[in-house]
């Protein structure tokens, strides 16, 4: 990505304008106080949730996003190492020939890594976790990759691209590495929301049956699904459900449930709850709720929720804050509890280990990588140990 490029990827530079004119005053939800007070009775987890995995011992995989073309960013994808028991980050170097890598997902089976390469001619690279080895990237069919994951069937690699507004679909061979592109999309409509120029494929994700993949559009205010084809990677849009307009949605997380998502406002910061058919791929977008953050500016980024389905917790840049919600009725409410400092500044992204008792906050301004104990009865958020320093922190996935 050029310095002169895709600046509000990097630093929402280019949207303050039009976010000004676009956003409108956080307002309270239903089922959450407007001010964002900061105690609030803490129920126990939904009745439909999962028991957490066992903890695991021993040092576990972190690996780490960044912009190795931003003034003091990093060299590639970072390697690190973290204590399951304590939350302290150990730095174990990077992974070079990785351009800006700034978002990252691993293969089911756990033996390939896979970063988007955020830049004007978009690609997707592959990376064998075993030797670290490169295996290749492929084009993205656009500009500004910013999310990608993989589908469950390990077959499919699904890339959002932020500048183009496209969504792309790449072949996994046996070995983990990407073939040529089997289907762009472009979200040519609706029209682009107040204050945007065009669409902004922000995330692409699979849902939780697995029968829909979801691409969620910051520019077209607009969740869009789509059936993926297993045996030749084409989509076929689905339904789309359009958020009130100038509302930003950046994010989309499922509840282990898998009938109801939470949708991440960036623009009027502000979050959702969604319901979801999958039988039609339809997803019904809820009224706006509070993120707890006041009157200041705010952008909302990711959301995550715990693997016992009883709380959620979003990132607030601007505010440099966690929000934490109460999950009630199965997933059908959202409850804001409080919110706490992230200890850095700019949380870009977010993530939970895999067993949900630790969650790692990537700080891109601040170049940290903050790590938070996370209670399973209540879902409060306690420090655990200083801040890691990362270059231009903007991904961490911890494994």
């Amino acid at each position: 990505m050029s310095s002169g490029g895709w600046s509000r990827r990097r630093f929402v530079g280019a949207l303050a304008g039009s976010a000004a004119a676009a956003a409108v005053p956080g307002c309270g939800g239903e089922d959450g106080p407007a001010d964002g007070s900061r105690s609030a009775a803490t129920p126990a987890p939904s009745s439909g949730s999962r028991k957490r995995s066992p903890s695991p011992s021993g040092p576990r995989p972190l690996y780490l996003g960044t912009y190795t073309s931003a003034e003091g960013g990093g060299k590639g994808i970072g390697l690190a190492t973290y204590d399951p028991a304590t939350g302290r980050i150990t730095g174990t170097g990077a992974i070079g020939g990785v351009a800006d890598p700034s978002y990252l997902a691993v293969h089911p089976d756990g033996r390939t890594l896979y970063a988007v390469n955020e830049r004007d001619g978009g690609a997707v690279t592959a990376v064998r976790i075993a030797d670290r080895k490169v295996l290749g990237s492929q084009s993205s069919g656009g500009a500004a990759p910013c999310h990608l994951s993989v589908h469950p069937s390990g077959r499919w690699l699904l890339s959002a691209n932020y500048g183009s507004g496209s969504v792309a679909v790449h072949p996994i061979d046996g070995s983990g590495a990407l073939g040529e592109r089997s289907e762009l999309v472009v979200h040519s409509s609706p029209p682009p929301g107040p204050g945007q120029q065009g669409p902004h494929a922000h995330q692409f994700v699979t849902a939780p049956d697995g029968g829909h993949v979801l691409a969620v559009d910051l520019g077209t205010d607009t969740v869009y699904s789509y059936r993926l084809d297993e045996s030749s990677g084409r989509l076929t849009e689905a339904a789309r459900a359009s958020a009130r307009p100038g509302a930003g949605p950046r994010h989309l997380t499922f509840h282990p449930g898998g009938r109801y998502a939470y949708l991440a406002n960036e623009l009027d910061n502000t979050v959702a709850v969604c319901a979801y058919d999958p039988d039609s791929g339809r997803v019904r977008i809820g009224p706006p709720q509070s993120t707890g953050t006041g009157s200041g500016t705010n952008y909302p980024a990711q959301i995550v929720v715990t693997p016992n389905g009883g709380f959620a917790f979003l990132a607030n840049r601007g505010d440099n804050s966690l929000t934490r919600y109460a999950v009630e009725a199965d997933g059908a409410r959202l409850r804001l509890l409080d919110t706490v400092p992230v200890g850095g500044d700019f949380p870009r992204q977010i993530a939970l280990s895999p067993d949900g008792a630790l969650l790692f906050a990537a700080n891109q301004k601040s170049g940290t990588v903050t790590v938070f104990r996370v209670d399973q009865g209540s879902g409060e958020l306690r420090p655990a140990g200083e801040p890691f320093a990362s270059p231009v922190a903007v991904c961490a996935l911890p494994l």
